[in-house]
């Protein structure tokens, strides 16, 4: 599929979503029986592959260093992760090789700042679950975070929720989170395709569906006042190139350095929605092919390179709202083990 056709798609079920429209079909109604049996095979195959199915505990306070006697006291970034098994870590054994650990390591290294990180995230959750946890957050503290990281929407694709559906829940929580005052990033759905036991021809048709979900989330999160980074394949072809090294012993889930990867491409980002990160690097760079695009077209081609960013700009133009698209550079994963959390960073 082309980026245009795909921002066509995207353009659709992002106004469905937002006017209460039904279902968009990804599927035709004649191959529905041979993805359902292949559906069924590659998920006892998943799940059969993996011995751990709950997420490390991660919560606790980073960056302990900042605190150390003699230093100026410095109040904690409140840093929250919301989404799926994705963003809970599911998948690793320590709590240091969540995403959740990571940012949080890499984002008190950025800011020289303690931070306090919180996971409502559910293993299996689809987007009709965020209403639950943007509730656990806002209404359990009165602290409202100052960032949230939301991975969410392969569950969607694999539990065939409409779209419109899926990116009108998605919409909802980050409309709620910015209300009350948090900066919001999201994870777009990743690139299913990617995924070891899924065959052919469910793994085109879900490499498809996954990214018109990405394209259309991007569209709806963007117009909500949200950012978003592109999860494509987990963030890198190398998950294609070395799935044996990046993804954990089921082959659905991340590995520690499928983790570390997909945690380099959103510091930028996160770090930039607070205003920590330098402003030449916030300029558009022409050689990147970054710049100012209609949302639709931003959130197309977006879907289509894990890593890219995109944020809201102009209000509006010739074509609809303007998006400043930006592919923010990513460093190997060895190249990451500074944000890595040490020994005893973070209480349980």
């Amino acid at each position: 599929m082309t980026s245009m056709s795909r921002a066509r798609v995207a353009r659709r079920i992002a106004a469905g979503a937002a006017y209460g429209g039904g279902g968009i079909g990804l599927a035709g109604a004649a191959v529905v029986g041979l993805l359902l049996a292949e559906a069924q095979l590659a998920r006892r195959h998943v799940n059969g592959g993996g011995e751990h199915h709950r997420a490390p505990h991660a919560d606790g306070r980073y960056g302990r260093t900042y605190d150390a006697p003699g230093t100026p006291a410095a109040e904690p970034l409140r840093l929250v992760l919301l989404g799926d098994s994705t963003a809970a870590g599911q998948g690793v054994h320590r709590s240091g090789q969540t995403p959740g650990a990571l940012l949080a390591s890499g984002l008190a290294a950025v800011a020289e700042r303690p931070v306090e990180l919180r996971n409502v995230a559910l293993p299996g959750a689809q987007s009709d679950d965020l209403d639950r946890q943007v509730a656990l957050i806002l209404g359990t503290s009165d602290q409202v975070p100052d960032i949230c990281v939301i991975m969410i929407g392969a569950n969607d694709v694999t539990q065939r929720m409409p779209p419109t559906r899926s990116v009108r829940h998605l919409s909802a929580a980050v409309r709620r989170l910015r209300t009350a005052g948090a900066e919001v990033v999201v994870g777009t759905c990743p690139d299913l395709g990617t995924i070891e036991p899924v065959p052919q021809p469910l793994r085109w048709l879900a490499r498809r569906a996954s990214r018109q979900l990405a394209a259309a989330q991007t569209i709806g999160v963007i117009e909500q006042g949200g950012r978003t980074v592109s999860l494509g394949d987990l963030l890198g072809p190398e998950f294609e190139e070395r799935p044996r090294e990046l993804f954990g012993p089921d082959h659905y889930h991340p590995s520690a350095e499928g983790y570390a990867t997909a945690a380099m491409a959103v510091l930028p980002t996160l770090c930039a929605a607070l205003g920590l990160w330098p402003a030449e690097e916030e300029r558009p760079d022409v050689s990147r092919r970054e710049g100012f695009l209609p949302v639709a077209r931003a959130a197309a081609e977006a879907a289509s390179e894990a890593g890219t960013e995109v944020t809201a700009a102009m209000p509006t133009g010739p074509r609809g709202p303007w998006a400043l698209l930006k592919r923010r550079r990513r460093r190997r994963v060895e190249e990451a083990e500074p944000s890595r959390p040490a020994p005893n960073q973070a209480s349980a």
